[in-house]
């Protein structure tokens, strides 16, 4: 039997819209969305299949998304991270954390690393930004710093990577028309003193059609789930 339990956050005079995919052996997994269209219900089938192997998440709407609502201009890749520790702070997770991170949620996910004890990081279709970018509310000033040509190069990300001591596994799309491998390539390698990290690249697949693609051919579904369980409680590979 699966449970699933729903729970809001207030945050900034917004209301969070949560929920937490129970886990019999852990509960210690932050999933965080990407931009977009993205919500916490597109991520159903990996925290699914997580779930069934006693793993349970915590994944939020951020400001913008799906049924926390609200107008992107009223947020930022910033306050996404604060909207992040918010929820932890709410739901009382306990550290060391697990985060996953799709697409700017990577981004998130990395800074928080950051700030939090994290052993842990599943990064998928990773987006990362400059850090001239972070605080500048979702709108066009955002969307003129982001499509500078290799506006990315300069991200902090590389930096926060270097000090990370715990798992790490990116899982990138080999047809991704939105994130450039060499970003996924530059975080792995940005990673040198990680307890173990993996680059993953999912043939076929598409930055929005990764999972869904995967569950095409179950023995694929279950060997990349099977990664990830390998990151999430140890035993990923140097």
């Amino acid at each position: 039997m699966t449970t699933i339990l729903d729970f809001d956050v207030p945050f900034n005079g917004h209301v969070l819209k949560a929920d937490h995919y129970v886990g019999r052996d852990s509960n210690r997994i932050l999933y965080l969305h990407g931009a977009g269209a993205s919500s916490r219900h597109g991520h159903r089938l990996l925290r699914g299949a997580l779930q069934q192997r006693g793993q349970g998440s915590v994944c939020f709407d951020a400001i913008g998304h799906g049924e926390t609502g609200g107008a992107l201009a009223q947020s930022s890749v910033a306050s996404r991270t604060r909207q992040a520790q918010a929820v932890l702070a709410a739901h009382g997770m306990a550290a060391p954390l697990v985060v996953f991170g799709a697409s700017m949620g990577a981004y998130n996910a990395i800074q928080l690393s950051a700030r939090h004890r994290v052993d842990a990081l599943v990064l998928i279709v990773p987006g990362v930004y400059t850090p001239s970018a972070y605080e500048v509310p979702f709108g066009p000033d955002f969307s003129a710093i982001i499509r500078r040509e290799r506006s990315w190069a300069d991200s902090d990300a590389w930096e926060i990577l270097s000090r990370f001591e715990g798992r790490l596994l990116v899982i990138h799309a080999e047809h991704d028309a939105t994130i450039p491998l060499e970003i996924s390539e530059r975080l792995v390698a940005a990673a040198a003193r990680a307890e173990s990290r993996q680059l993953h690249i999912v043939r076929g697949a598409e930055h929005n059609r990764l999972w869904s693609l995967l569950a095409e051919t179950p023995a694929h579904f279950d060997a990349a789930v099977e990664m990830v369980m390998q990151t999430v409680v140890g035993g990923g590979r140097q």
